[in-house]
């Protein structure tokens, strides 16, 4: 097995460090810990280790499913990859359909165990064409991906279409697999793909939404069968979820969650704002998302994203994402979750970089 380097991620180990800004992150800004109460008890696994019952219960209640078809996970990367490791390679097929772009984990660990098809979205409205997926499947596809809001472009495909989708999963019993870590920054979230029938499975945690990154909690929830697969997986992996998340989660889930959510939408739409008008005053495009993530058009006078991304970072010590990391060289992601204030700082130095260049032709 051989799996491609995590483009991203490699990028940000080679920046990051040294920024003084980070306007590349994809989730909401942290919360601090002082919010919540931190002492869990005894420092031991959780028991059972695929969440406490009466927890996955609560959580599974939301997707009108059973707490035996939730697994709670070190985040959505962890439920993504034991999804994957679940569903390919067995009697349903090796076979993935994966909307594209998107998170890099959605399509290079499902082509590392079994094979990939991306389908597009169309930009510069970032249209998912479901035909171009229903031609994608074939008998030997196991599972079609997509990531809703999506990343990078913060598009959020309808509820019309997310069933359109899993229905041309389920005419091939293939299931639908959703990524939802951004679904509830939007003002009216979508109904869960894992409340849609059996062949729907969702993958979120507390990361993005929620601002609490470091918890490290999330959860796949969905047909019983893949759930016990994957805990069986997680049985080599993590063994069991953590017990300061789950201890955290339960708060942040329970009374505090209207709050937290309200708090953070607030500053989302604030911040959107902010990130709109000033791509109006370069004379830039993007379509206007959800969640806290946007795909932006490359300024004149650069060779490529990546380009301006470096030029940006090194001159101005604020870091972007390059759009040629997800397929697409004319874009960069922007990240604008982070404390207005530190947002509003770090575009002022990319419009510095952005200026210089223009001067220097």
């Amino acid at each position: 097995m051989d799996i491609a380097p995590f483009g991203l991620e490699r990028w940000f180990a080679e920046y990051e460090h040294d920024a003084e800004i980070m306007l590349a992150e994809s989730g909401i800004r942290s919360l601090d810990a002082s919010r919540f109460d931190l002492d869990p008890g005894e420092l031991g696994y959780v028991i059972p280790t695929n969440g406490d019952p009466e927890f996955r219960a609560r959580v599974g209640e939301r997707y009108d499913r059973s707490a035996e078809e939730v697994l709670f996970t070190c985040g959505t990367q962890e439920a993504n990859f034991l999804s994957f490791l679940s569903l390919l390679g067995g009697d349903g097929g090796d076979h993935a359909v994966v909307v594209t772009p998107t998170y890099q984990a959605l399509y290079s660990v499902p082509e590392a165990f079994g094979s990939v098809t991306t389908v597009d979205l169309e930009p510069p409205q970032w249209t998912l064409d479901v035909d171009a997926v229903r031609e994608a499947i074939t008998d030997d596809t196991a599972v079609v991906v997509v990531n809703n809001p999506n990343n990078p472009t913060g598009r959020y495909h309808g509820e019309e279409v997310i069933q359109q989708l899993y229905d041309a999963a389920a005419a091939h019993d293939a299931y639908l697999l959703c990524d939802e870590v951004y679904r509830l920054l939007a003002e009216d979230p979508l109904p869960p793909v894992a409340s849609m029938g059996e062949y729907g499975l969702s993958t979120t945690s507390l990361t993005k939404a929620y601002g609490l990154a470091g918890l490290r909690f999330g959860w796949l929830v969905g047909d019983r069968s893949v759930i016990e697969a994957a805990w069986n997986w997680k049985d080599y992996t993590t063994i069991s979820p953590s017990l300061f998340g789950q201890h955290v989660a339960k708060q942040a889930t329970g009374r505090r969650e209207t709050e937290i959510l309200e708090e953070n939408r607030e500053l989302a739409a604030e911040n959107r704002e902010i990130v709109a008008d000033w791509i109006d005053r370069h004379d830039l495009s993007w379509y206007d998302p959800v969640g806290v993530n946007g795909f932006v058009t490359v300024p004149d006078g650069f060779e490529s994203s990546t380009d301006f991304c470096r030029t940006v970072v090194e001159q101005e010590g604020v870091v972007l994402a390059p759009g040629d990391l997800f397929g697409h060289d004319d874009y960069f992601r922007i990240g604008f979750g982070l404390p207005t204030s530190e947002l509003e700082r770090g575009l002022s130095y990319v419009s510095k970089a952005i200026v210089n260049r223009g001067e220097s032709r």
